[in-house]
């Protein structure tokens, strides 16, 4: 099946839908390509998770958030994205996988595969990727990774409960999955290379997780780290020596990166040390002629440097740049 469009948006998280309603709102025939639901990323959070941020900053297309607490939770921040898309009627085709851009400027064709196996192809002017980072996880990189009990991502307790659970890293994922692993009954233990809790975790989670560590309630290894994994236990190196530790389930929290195998398969060039990709600043159009850039993959690396709350905002550009170029 063919069809054709003026632009393609690959990702359909807050920054590649703000990406079709800008386009969308300067005439420009755009179809949203999404593996996942829309805003897969914050669907994938902690079920209780609550933002950082208020409600007015995580707003796109003109459209107001309400919350009934000062800063919005995840369940809020899913039905108010839904709400956006229905609003502008955006065309979004989730649970869709991009397998190959070819082509060029102008006359791109973007190979896909939907959730039934069918395979589609669309012919496109422009391609938009807004791909987040939130789909791969770093690895430990250590005997036992792969097994069953080692999870990379962290959604509720309930399941843990009673049972022997070690988190590692010290961010914000880590500190609430600590957390709520141990109120719901969970013998946590927490593990992290460097020396203290993360100074970016959220100011009403940090305190808590520090009392939890000072008090006993969640033992801590610092200057450590999980050297293998084993169907029952864990073994670490730490300061005092190798320890041994009982276990039923491992949480390795300790972050995600864009999919660069895909941006490199895309013809992106990055920067070797930060792996930012190499984009006009002004338009965010890659090495890449018609290929434009979107949202945290951006930044490379660098993923703290660019959120919901910023990376809204590269739509514009990117909206513009592309309509001027297709009026040409």
């Amino acid at each position: 099946m063919t069809e054709s469009f003026d632009a393609l948006v690959v990702g359909a998280g807050p920054t590649g839908l703000a990406c079709g309603i800008e386009l969308q709102q300067r005439g420009v025939k755009t179809v949203i390509v999404e593996k996942g639901c829309v805003v897969n990323s914050i669907y994938h959070y902690p079920t209780n998770m609550t933002f950082f941020t208020t409600p007015e900053l995580l707003e796109i297309g003109n459209i107001p958030m309400t919350s009934l607490n000062d800063k919005p939770n995840r369940h809020e921040a899913l039905k108010y994205y839904r709400r956006v898309a229905d609003h502008y009627h955006l065309n979004v085709r989730q649970y869709e996988r991009v397998d190959r851009i070819a082509g060029q400027d102008n006359a791109f064709e973007v190979s896909t595969t939907d959730r039934l196996g069918c395979n589609r192809i669309y012919q496109v002017r422009k391609v938009v990727l807004a791909t987040g980072y939130y789909d791969v996880p770093n690895r430990l990189n250590v005997p036992g990774e792969e097994l069953d009990k080692v999870l990379h991502y962290y959604k509720e307790p309930h399941p843990y409960y009673n049972h022997d659970v070690a988190v590692i890293g010290a961010k914000n994922s880590a500190a609430i999955a600590a957390l709520e692993l141990w109120w719901t009954g969970a013998r946590v233990t927490l593990i992290h290379r460097g020396s203290d809790i993360s100074s970016r975790v959220k100011y009403w989670i940090k305190p808590n997780i520090e009392n939890r560590i000072k008090n006993g309630e969640i033992p801590a290894y610092f200057h450590s780290q999980v050297v293998e994994i084993r169907q029952d236990s864990i073994r670490l190196a730490t300061p005092e020596g190798e320890v041994l530790l009982k276990n039923d389930f491992v949480f390795a929290l300790i972050g995600y990166q864009p999919d660069l195998e895909f941006l490199n398969a895309t013809g992106i060039t990055l920067e070797p040390e930060t792996q930012r990709p190499r984009t006009n600043p002004d338009t965010l159009e890659s090495e890449r002629t018609g290929i434009f850039l979107a949202g945290v993959i951006v930044a490379g690396m660098h993923t703290n440097e660019i959120f919901i709350e910023n990376g809204r905002f590269h739509g514009q550009l990117i909206a513009q740049a592309i309509a001027s170029q297709l009026a040409r």
